[in-house]
């Protein structure tokens, strides 16, 4: 059994308290004094928790809803005297739950726009800097350490050690992350801005790509951790190339896949 959406009773007190006359100081403290009365808070807690974070996201789309009214209608229910009948209050939360849905959305295509514009502007910017080079297609790099060793093709399998960043220098994405471990997989499994960037390179180099959204993951981004439209910026350094007749199954690791 799931645990409840965390803290309706925390938010409840909380809501409580803010409402009472009484200054802070002189509310008591919740009797705490076995496991019971533990597990009995620890639910309101976790309720409240959950109503907390929900409320946030309400507010950052713009439908804030009054603590006052949630905490009337959980004492009200939870004594048994709600003043709207439970098919009511299921239609209600649907109409509440279909006006987010609208709502991140709009929120979700506005980013995109915004991320398709200061893509293009950081491209053209980028490309300026001295030591970036361009193909054909858009792709812009720079070559951080030269690699002597052979260059793949795009049928190999190839182990890389990478980290991807936002325009803005945020990390979504790292091999050097939990164990540290090189990624392996098929070159041609991949963003078609990786497949095409790493052909360029040798065994033992490293390069750093910026990766236009049209090569990476286009207008719909990669949910939730990439939106729309975004340029990617990639540090790959070249360990190892198995040839495609000899290349084991790539180890399934997917940030760069399709």
């Amino acid at each position: 059994m799931k645990l409840f959406k965390p803290t309706l009773i925390a938010l409840a007190l909380v809501a409580v308290v803010g409402c009472n006359e009484k200054p802070v100081e002189e509310v008591k403290a919740p009797v705490l004094d076995t496991e019971v009365q533990k597990q009995a808070y620890g639910l309101g807690a976790s309720i409240g928790m959950y109503m907390q974070r929900n409320l946030e996201e309400h507010d950052k789309l713009g439908l804030t809803l009054e603590k006052e009214l949630i905490i009337r209608g959980f004492t009200d229910s939870i004594d048994g005297k709600s003043v709207i009948e439970k098919e009511e209050i299921q239609a209600l939360l649907m109409n509440l739950d279909a006006s987010m849905k609208e709502k991140q959305q709009a929120a979700l295509v506005a980013a995109s726009e915004a991320s398709l514009a200061e893509g293009v502007k950081f491209l053209e910017d980028n490309a300026k800097k001295e030591g970036v080079q361009v193909t054909e297609s858009g792709i812009q790099y720079v070559v951080l350490t030269a690699g002597e060793g052979d260059k793949p093709l795009a049928a190999d399998t190839v182990t890389v050690h990478y980290t991807g960043t936002f325009l803005n220098g945020d990390t979504f994405d790292s091999s050097y992350n939990g164990a540290g471990e090189p990624v392996v997989f098929a070159l041609n499994r991949v963003i078609k801005g990786w497949t095409e960037g790493v052909q360029l390179m040798n065994v033992g180099a490293k390069y750093k790509f910026t990766i236009p959204s049209d090569l990476a993951y286009g207008p719909n981004g990669n949910p939730p951790s990439i939106p729309g439209n975004s340029v990617l910026e990639f540090e790959i350094e070249l360990l190892e190339i198995k040839k495609a007749a000899e290349a084991p199954k790539a180890d399934g690791h997917d940030h760069a896949a399709h």
